[in-house]
């Protein structure tokens, strides 16, 4: 698309672990409460860590207030997970033998299909009771995914017929270490696997801001920085937030360890103020 973006309002939550689940947390919270509530989004785009906080912020169960005090909770059923160094090694391995983000997708497919994880069902109960609700909301919420036959690209909403829990389900999984989410008769793999943000498909939206708790890209995959420029170049007003040096430091080294989650939340509500009045500014077009 080209010339002046036309449509409203778009939040756009990036992937990152259980941490990210946090940080996005506790940086919508913050953000509200220094007067840039981003809770009415047009379009909310949610990858990996961040189809959870957009099917939870778009539920309208919940307020960002409640939504972050729930990252400060006791994690009691999470299941307990790592991204090891070999785990890591055999992504780095898939992405040099990648010509582009499609063949990415399909090595990270394959081994997310070859590898010994819980079954679905597990997997499927832990994020369930994620959830405040199973429904689809009524504004649009879209869920990124990767088939994990194909490498190609998905973007779930309510119209696809696909469940919102399997959908997010699909966005989370994390190839190696949960299994790939059957939807349709396909699997679906994590799709922070296709980009971190996925922000491509809040083009046509005025005014986007995007949460990318992992700031950079990897390879073949379009970092957030590249794709908040294409967003700008077609006309819309774009702020990209990005995890501050002090929020990766509470995040640790391992995104999938649920103990982080909190310190994570704080962070993000830390950080916050340092971008509220631009993001109050994007978001009223002023």
């Amino acid at each position: 698309m080209s010339g002046t973006a036309g449509r409203g309002t778009a939040l756009v939550l990036g992937g990152g672990g259980l941490v990210g689940i946090g940080w996005e947390a506790g940086m919508l919270y913050g953000l509200a409460r220094a007067g840039a509530d981003l809770t009415g989004a047009d379009l909310v785009v949610g990858t990996s860590a961040g189809s959870v906080v957009g099917a939870q912020l778009t539920s309208g169960l919940l307020s960002p207030r409640e939504l972050y005090e729930r990252q400060l909770a006791d994690p009691a059923g999470e299941i307990a997970a790592k991204l090891g160094a070999g785990l890591v090694a055999r992504y780095a391995l898939a992405m040099l033998r990648s010509r582009d983000a499609a063949e990415y997708g399909r090595r990270a497919g394959a081994l997310a299909l070859a590898a010994d994880t819980p079954t679905e069902a597990e997997r499927r109960a832990v994020l369930a009771a994620r959830l405040v609700s199973h429904e689809w909301p009524e504004r649009r919420l879209v869920v990124t995914a990767v088939d994990a036959l194909t490498g190609e690209g998905a973007a779930f909403d309510r119209e696809d017929g696909a469940g919102l829990v399997d959908a997010v389900a699909a966005s989370c999984a994390v190839p190696g270490v949960w299994p790939p989410v059957t939807i349709g008769g396909r699997r679906y793999v994590d799709g922070g696997f296709r980009s971190a943000v996925n922000a491509d498909l809040a083009s046509g939206y005025r005014r986007v801001v995007i949460l990318a708790p992992l700031p950079v890209g990897v390879g073949r995959l379009p970092s957030p920085v590249r794709q908040a420029e294409r967003l700008r170049a077609e006309g819309a007003r774009v702020l990209l937030i990005t995890s501050s040096p002090e929020a990766r430091k509470a995040f640790g080294r391992n995104l999938l360890d649920p103990a982080r989650r909190a310190p994570a939340a704080r962070a993000g509500l830390a950080q916050a103020a340092a971008h509220a009045a631009e993001a109050a500014a994007v978001w009223s077009g002023a």
